[in-house]
């Protein structure tokens, strides 16, 4: 079994003194209720062979919209309570408050055990958060991502 890994970016910018993050919120019935705890940085796996900042930059296009620009900085790594590890940068930048997401989906079957599929987005909401009103939103596992972002940008 290999091992599963994923790549993102954590864009960040500063409003009125503070620093916001970008996260997204997964779509599909099993995070439509959940709100603390289930944003995400926008991630992926990468495809054979991809460079991990290259899946990074192509799942911030595809999910979100954007480019990444200007300087990166790493924010290392974290292992998920599933077992995925998630690598990720963080660069400053921006996007239109009401600019609409890509529409990417994936397909499943629901109601369970119904043989009925359906199509879901990957990304059902993004949106730009205060430094400790993301710790309470991101999930857990990627909660020093923040951490390091705001002491990189301390240092």
């Amino acid at each position: 079994m290999t091992a599963r890994v994923s790549a993102g970016l954590l864009v960040y910018r500063r409003r009125e003194g503070r620093l916001e993050v970008l996260l997204a919120h997964p779509g599909g019935p099993f995070f439509a209720r959940q709100d603390e705890g289930a944003w995400t940085i926008p991630k992926g796996e990468p495809e054979p062979g991809e460079d991990l900042l290259a899946t990074a930059q192509r799942e911030l296009r595809e999910e979100i919209g954007c480019e990444a620009r200007g300087a990166l900085i790493p924010l290392g790594s974290v292992k998920q309570r599933g077992g995925k590890t998630v690598h990720a940068w963080a660069f400053e930048g921006d996007l239109e408050e009401d600019a609409p997401l890509p529409v990417n989906e994936f397909e499943l079957e629901w109601p369970p055990r119904s043989g009925e599929r359906r199509r879901f987005p990957e990304i059902d909401r993004a949106g730009f958060f205060p430094l400790e009103l993301a710790r309470a939103k991101i999930r857990e596992a990627q909660r020093p991502f923040l951490t390091r972002l705001e002491e990189a940008l301390r240092g």
